[in-house]
């Protein structure tokens, strides 16, 4: 039977993701509006997105945050076209995002010494095989394939190289060893519901120490540069941006922070993506017709949860235009290059009791396209 109960919010986008519960744009302090982002209120209102970050984190003591351009694409392809080049390069891949971050190093910056380890949607690469007097770039969570690293027990204590770590869908989301990580980045729209546009990176003072130590021998646009006279521009981190940031934008941040302090922190987002995924794992194990796309439990995103369905790809897509008619759910069919399937945000805006709600949906959905 067709259910009579929908999600209150159906937004479940993997990006920009849906906003915060009980957000209200006009509750915003945009005071700020109008107004220099190098004024003292801009800059304050800069720094606080950095400073408050931190503190929300648990960063470790001398780790940086900036706010820099173009969202996480432009906070990784910042990082690897600062810092890569002066050790041989490990990089992993298991979904599209990854493979991305494959063709700037080998087709862009033309690194000769790479070594690739990469695996197909719904599996990891073999992470025993990262050599850690190298540098390492990879994702911890696959946006588009709904895998993620397990935890950072692969990751060497004493690393030599630098670990340059894509974190967009899993900051605030998963617990993070801060202390393993050299150079981690995240956008605002993602975990958090922020607006797009702009991008989060976070640096360990052993990134700091390779940018004051290593020049690349590529010229590097003005919006990539990191440091001035062989010293890091502290500015970036202290609420200077590189180039002119969206103050509505920066708002809207302050605002998915204050939630996340309202909570209680970051562990309370960790949870509420918990218990999103096992609202889902509840339903797939009592199903035979729809499975996780990983293949691995450990391995399971809590926030972009990727599902495979035993019908035809014509037959899922008018599942998804299915939902979306109803208005039970938005944007949920899979990404463009993965496997035909799903992908339900389960990220900290999204309330368990939504999830609730969408289940029924999908059996009312498949039994419609199966009859």
């Amino acid at each position: 039977m067709k259910p009579t109960v929908k999600p209150q919010n159906p937004n479940f986008s993997s990006g920009p993701c849906s906003k915060r519960p009980g957000y209200d744009v006009n509750n915003l302090d945009i005071s700020m509006l109008g107004r220099s982002h190098r004024s003292s209120i801009g800059k304050t209102a800069l720094g606080l997105a950095c400073s408050k970050t931190a503190e929300l984190l648990g960063l470790p003591e001398g780790y940086r945050v900036g706010v820099v351009p173009a969202s996480d694409t432009g906070a990784v392809e910042m990082a690897m076209w600062s810092l890569l080049g002066a050790r041989g390069l490990d990089i992993l891949a298991w979904e599209s995002f990854g493979s991305g971050w494959i063709t700037d190093v080998t087709k862009q910056l033309k690194l000769d010494d790479v070594r690739r380890f990469e695996a197909g949607y719904g599996e990891l690469p073999d992470l025993s095989q990262v050599d850690f007097s190298r540098d390492v770039v990879f994702t911890w969570n696959g946006t588009t394939s709904g895998v993620r690293v397990p935890n950072g027990d692969w990751i060497a204590d004493d690393r030599e190289g630098l670990t340059i770590c894509d974190a967009t869908s899993a900051v605030f989301a998963m617990d993070m060893p801060w202390e393993k990580l050299d150079v981690v980045t995240y956008s605002w729209q993602k975990v958090l519901g922020g607006e797009g546009a702009h991008g989060m990176l976070i640096l360990s003072p052993r990134a700091v120490e390779r940018l004051e130590s290593y020049t690349p021998p590529w010229p590097l646009p003005k919006i990539f540069r990191l440091t001035k006279g062989g010293k890091l521009i502290e500015g970036v981190f202290k609420g200077a941006t590189i180039n002119t940031p969206s103050m509505l934008c920066v708002a809207d941040y302050l605002d998915a922070l204050g939630w996340v302090e309202s909570l209680g922190g970051v562990s309370q987002t960790i949870a509420r993506c918990n218990a999103n995924l096992a609202v889902i794992e509840k339903f797939v194990e009592s199903r035979d017709w729809i499975n996780f796309l990983a293949k691995e439990s450990a391995t399971l995103s809590t926030t972009s949860v990727c599902l495979t369905l035993d019908i035809s790809e014509e037959q899922v897509k008018n599942m998804v235009k299915l939902l979306e008619s109803e208005a039970v759910a938005f944007d949920i069919g899979a990404y463009r290059d993965a496997p035909a399937g799903l992908r339900i945000w389960c990220g900290a805006t999204i309330e368990a009791a939504d999830v609730e709600q969408l289940m029924p949906w999908l059996d009312w959905a498949y039994n419609e396209v199966t009859a």
